[in-house]
């Protein structure tokens, strides 16, 4: 504790916006010292004071936006407790960080992520700081959660867009809908594939030394598209990838698996056995690609009534939320270029269905073909 160690300073809690203390966290805070005796021991509670009882550490409340001359001005700040950082500004960055530089002192932020790329998530997210800890919790990790907030999970889950429910429940993003590649043609839901359903249909995309190498198990049935099984990893030696995917892929080596043709040598490799001790699939083939190819495959995604993904598919999910187009940086205007992010997953999607995408591209005539004929 500060009041053993004999250090003096304070512990700053901030937000972007704070206009009095009823706007503060003070009362959070004190409700945390006074559930704990051990704390309670520590500190004096008044109406608009919290303190060691030796007076050496005090709590601060400010609000960054319109406060950060004097925050500057606090000497030795021990913690720094940002609030609600989702809506703190770059500018509250640059001035509050360097102010908190006491030996052993530290930054906490808490915050509900809302948009990718805010200055909170570009500087701590995107990026993680040398000697900084991200810890992400859900519902999942309280073991105190609650039956009736259970019930109303359950509830939303049936009722709301995965993309409100994934903001309101697992910490995704709330993004922009109008840029979402996939908004409004997936849900989540279990199923069993159906006697006359088409597939499987298998699809792998290589990873490289940051991107996993990624396999889906799908069927098309009933007008949808149905993703049963994913597979994923970062680092997946060659050697590996056919034993991988066989362990999560169902019957994957049985069938034909279309994989992205860009690495020739891999798909020669993950096809051959050695010695018959590696496992292979033996019918594993290059995808064809054409120009506007992906472009092809999004449109034919769509052109499904919906995208329906199996709850053990979490990284497929996870990218169906994510994969959208650019948006122009300053009008706010989504553009038709993709971006070259959270596609592994839905990319070995396309693949998987490079026939059946093929067989919905538009017949090019050739002029002078038909006058020849």
């Amino acid at each position: 504790m500060f009041a053993e160690a004999g250090v003096s300073g304070v512990i700053l809690c901030g937000r972007e916006y704070m206009n009095s203390l009823e706007d503060s966290s003070m009362e959070e805070v004190k409700q945390a010292i006074r559930s704990e005796p051990w704390l309670d021991a520590y500190f004096e509670i008044g109406e608009r004071f919290i303190r060691t009882r030796n007076r050496r550490v005090s709590y601060t409340f400010a609000g960054l936006r319109h406060n950060l001359d004097s925050i500057k001005s606090k000497a030795r700040i021990l913690i720094a407790w940002i609030d609600e950082a989702e809506n703190v500004s770059e500018i509250a960055y640059q001035k509050l960080l360097p102010t908190v530089r006491e030996n052993d002192s530290e930054v906490w932020l808490t915050w509900n992520p809302e948009v990718d790329g805010s200055p909170t998530d570009l500087r701590f997210v995107k990026s993680v700081p040398d000697g900084a800890k991200i810890v992400e919790l859900n519902y999942t990790d309280n073991p105190w959660f609650p039956d009736v907030l259970e019930q109303e999970r359950l509830a939303d889950r049936e009722r709301l867009d995965d993309q409100t429910y994934a903001w309101i429940w697992d910490g995704a993003y709330r993004e922009n809908s109008d840029a979402q590649i996939l908004a409004g043609k997936y849900r989540v839901a279990e199923f069993e594939p159906a006697a006359h359903w088409d597939g499987p249909y298998f699809g792998l995309d290589w990873g490289f030394s940051q991107d996993p190498t990624a396999g889906v198990k799908a069927w098309v049935g009933d007008g949808r598209l149905w993703i049963e099984y994913e597979a994923g990893k970062v680092g997946l030696e060659n050697d590996d990838i056919a034993a991988f995917m066989i362990e999560r892929l169902p019957e994957i080596e049985r069938h034909v698996v279309r994989a992205d043709s860009a690495r020739p040598e891999t798909i020669s490799h993950v096809k051959a056995t050695a010695n018959g001790i590696r496992q292979a699939l033996p019918r594993i083939v290059g995808v064809e690609k054409w120009k506007g190819s992906v472009e092809d495959g999004i449109a034919h995604l769509r052109s499904y009534k919906e995208i329906v993904i199996h709850p053990r598919c979490t990284q497929t999910l996870r990218e169906a939320r994510l994969y959208s187009y650019k948006v122009d940086r300053l009008s706010g205007d989504v553009l038709t270029d993709i971006v070259d992010a959270n596609n592994h997953y839905m990319d070995a999607i396309r693949y998987g269905l490079g026939p059946l995408i093929q067989g919905q591209r538009p017949m090019k005539i050739n002029p002078d073909a038909m006058r020849r004929a």
